[in-house]
């Protein structure tokens, strides 16, 4: 905890970010932190509540009135071992998590939590800072070799704990630059580069080996793999996107958001990307159908590459703007959340479902909709139902799809290891060994527990290092 009348002395101080008019203008993180004492004071707000439901809150289960408590003590750097302890990357999640820790918060019963993000990224900003960020070598070698596919935050949480318990690791990604949804995934506007250029230079130092370009189960057999290593652990992600079938699908110019956001990543990573395959939302009238952060970050580049407009639809009903904290709290409650992208200039619509996409020769001019309601069908679970007469057309010369992913691909690595999959068409582990179906193979991240956040992921590839661990030597000393 922090200071036992904090909470009744300080308000909840979140850190600005620079204006709309400023920020679209580039694709730079725009948030301006808060300074040490202002941080200090946030921390002091932790109240002595008995429970910490922040904790549950946590996927990584990060140990938050700790960490709180020394900073508003000013021991920074205990701060940071403690948030070392329980996650590898909190410059990552200080960033981008969506904080359910927080929902979690006891003085989010009055709906002004303890600022647990912010703390946390300003603990680990100031330890890079100070030069408190050192890579950790293991201090002997077990000899025992792991191969990871995937380097996204699982593969790469499960690398760095399989180092520093003495393994050989290898990382094998299918890109030219290692970091996965980290790096091709979600915009530099939320998450500037050089936050993994940084952790996978630690790494290297510990041990690791990072063999990009590399696609297993395409350019790599999945068998060379297991004959040449002890362990083999699939990290991959969820990338089998939603499609939606609409009549007019086959327009140019209707893309899946992961065919769109990853070319504005390269663009800015100062990559060529080609004319003939490049998407651009300038100068155009764009439509992204799906509410959740995926489409929030397809609205912030679209804005930021000059469209004309945005406008963004979601199937589901419009949330309510507050809900009953005494109801929901300590769960993640059901509210209207808008995004910072939101904020930059896009129309929101809610229960809209798509018709089909309209255009001529053969490119998309723009979609045809419906209102929608949603109704229980008796069996407890709610049905879509047309508002009739509700019928609308939006233009839009550029429609990205963002309604999420169903299960990891599996033509590939999955077919060709033979895993067994779960009902979900994800691979069948369990969230306590982490073991396939196929002996040394392993699973942890979105392939295992399916389309998730990115602490979950890092979650499950520091349990799954732990498994593997204990795969290879009988036990481990890793945390779970």
């Amino acid at each position: 905890m922090g200071k036992p009348t904090g909470f009744l002395e300080f308000s909840r101080q979140e850190p600005a970010n620079l204006s709309v008019k400023e920020r679209i203008r580039f694709y730079r993180e725009f948030t301006v932190p808060l300074v040490g004492e202002e941080v200090s004071r946030q921390g002091a707000r932790c109240m002595d509540c008995g429970i910490p439901f922040c904790q549950t809150g946590c996927p990584v289960n990060n140990i938050i009135p700790d960490w709180n408590d020394l900073v508003y003590r000013g021991r920074w750097k205990d701060a940071l071992a403690v948030l070392h302890s329980t996650n590898n990357f909190p410059e990552i999640t200080g960033r981008i998590c969506p904080a359910p820790c927080e929902e979690a918060c006891t003085l989010n019963i009055n709906s002004e939590p303890v600022t647990i993000k912010n703390i946390e990224h300003s603990i680990i900003d100031r330890g890079w800072q100070e030069g408190w960020v050192q890579p950790q070598r293991p201090a002997h070698s077990t000899g025992r070799r792991v191969a990871i596919v995937g380097s996204g935050p699982a593969g790469l949480a499960c690398a760095q704990q399989l180092a520093r318990a003495g393994h050989a690791v290898t990382v094998f990604e299918k890109n030219d630059r290692p970091g996965g949804l980290l790096r091709y995934g979600i915009p530099d506007f939320k998450l500037e580069k050089h936050h993994i250029d940084r952790r996978i230079e630690q790494m290297v130092a510990e041990g690791v080996e990072f063999r990009l370009n590399q696609h297993v189960g395409a350019d790599v057999p999945g068998r060379t793999l297991l004959d040449a290593h002890d362990a083999v652990v699939v990290a991959g992600g969820s990338e089998h996107p939603r499609d939606l079938r609409a009549p007019g699908r086959e327009l140019a110019g209707v893309h899946f958001a992961m065919e769109f956001l990853p070319q504005q990543n390269r663009r800015v990573a100062g990559d060529a990307v080609p004319e003939e395959t490049a998407i651009s939302a300038a100068g155009r009238n764009v439509v992204v159908i799906g509410g959740g952060d995926t489409g929030s970050d397809c609205v912030g580049t679209s804005i930021r590459q000059g469209a004309r407009s945005v406008t963004q639809i979601e199937l589901l009903p419009r949330p309510p703007d507050k809900v009953d904290s005494l109801v929901t709290w300590p769960d993640w409650p059901l509210r209207l959340r808008t995004s910072t992208s939101q904020q930059e200039g896009v129309v929101r619509e809610w229960g809209v479902s798509t018709q089909a996409f309209l255009g001529s020769d053969g490119r998309v001019s723009g979609l045809r909709a419906a209102r929608v309601t949603w109704r229980s069908d008796g069996t407890g679970s709610p049905t879509v139902h047309e508002v009739p007469g509700s019928e609308f057309e939006l233009k839009a010369e550029l429609v990205l799809l963002a309604l999420g992913y169903l299960h990891p691909v599996q033509e590939g690595l999955l077919r060709e290891l033979g895993v067994a999959l779960d009902g979900r068409g994800n691979v069948a582990a369990t969230d306590a060994a982490y073991r396939t179906s196929v002996d040394k193979v392993f699973a942890a991240g979105d392939m295992r527990r399916g389309q998730s956040l990115v602490v979950w992921a890092i979650r499950e590839g520091r349990q799954a290092a732990r498994a593997v661990d204990e795969f290879l030597m009988g036990s481990s000393n890793l945390p779970r």
